[in-house]
């Protein structure tokens, strides 16, 4: 049986990129050491300059702990160097099955006996990324939301061949980094999360094509409707509000005729060809001119300010 630390000091990150890179600048501000590895020639350039726009969004919310310091990184030059001091390891890799297996036979060489992995996977399974593993009670899901530094949710999934405690301790340490967890019980693709806004944009999508609204005004639709109430609540609870005290048995009596008409209009639409085309048409006229960086500091911005007003 593995006997993890009690507490996690060092932290090792293989793959940057965007998710890597955030899981780095949290993971510093929770004032851990970090080594990170990502073969990208680029990667310690465009990881730095993305801890440093993030720093001043982990102090507004209070995630900078006493003595931490975006400097406690360092950079190295392979997989083992990564994890071989390491507590707790965050995989980001591209979401390819042979890039994570092939990845994970050099993690697995390297790794302390009482370390815990946790992939960044948003939608392969766990069992299947086990498959390549020695010991596969070692690795489990810690699928984040982007971007992890400030999107508190990771889902976490272990199963039968997980290490007895792995889950608790991986719950114990994205929670004393300011992270929500939830439990998902059960392998599905894509997990809980992404499969509810996967559900969403399909209908959004769809939408669109039909002609039922453009691509603003349905980004509208939700920002200024559902999506405030459910940054609060989610859909169970919301709904059982909604019943006037009869709970969600009235609910589903009073209601289900209408949702079930909902469901049986709605469609399947793919993302071909014409739909990339329509709503990158729709996204350019949403945009107004703005750039790409304009557009994720205005998302962040608003992120902190909704975070602290829910504190």
């Amino acid at each position: 049986m593995t006997a993890f630390p009690e507490t996690v000091e060092r932290v090792g990150i293989v793959g940057a990129g965007v998710i890597g890179a955030s899981w780095a600048s949290l993971f510093l501000a929770a004032g851990k050491e970090v080594e990170l590895f990502d073969p990208a020639s680029n990667a310690e350039e465009d990881t730095r300059r993305y801890i440093e726009t993030a720093w001043p969004s982990l102090n507004q919310l209070g995630l900078v702990t006493a003595g931490a310091s975006p400097e406690r990184i360092r950079f190295v030059g392979d997989v083992a160097s990564a994890v071989a001091e390491a507590q707790f390891v965050q995989e980001s890799v591209p979401e390819r099955l042979e890039v994570k297996h092939e990845i994970y036979g050099q993690i697995e060489a390297a790794l302390p006996p009482d370390a815990l992995v946790a992939t960044s996977s948003s939608g392969l399974l766990l069992s299947d990324l086990q498959a390549s593993w020695r010991d596969p009670s070692r690795i489990v899901l810690g699928h984040p939301f982007n971007p992890p530094h400030l999107i508190p949710l990771v889902e976490l999934l272990g199963n039968e061949r997980t290490a007895l405690g792995a889950l608790d301790f991986a719950r114990a340490v994205y929670e004393g980094c300011g992270k929500v967890t939830i439990r998902v019980n059960k392998e599905v693709p894509g997990h809980v999360a992404n499969r509810l806004q996967a559900a969403l944009w399909r209908e959004a999508i769809d939408l669109v094509l039909q002609g039922v609204a453009s691509v603003e005004d349905v980004d509208k639709a939700v920002t200024a409707g559902p999506g405030l109430r459910w940054s609060v609540m989610g859909p169970h609870m919301l709904f059982s509000l909604g019943s006037g005290g009869a709970g969600m048995e009235g609910f589903c009596a009073r209601y289900g005729d209408s949702f079930h008409r909902w469901w049986d209009s709605m469609n399947a639409p793919r993302l071909d060809e014409e739909a990339g085309r329509v709503l990158s048409e729709g996204i350019i006229e949403e945009e107004r001119g703005r750039s790409f960086a304009e557009l994720a500091a205005e998302r962040d911005r608003k992120l902190i300010a909704a975070l602290r007003a829910l504190a």
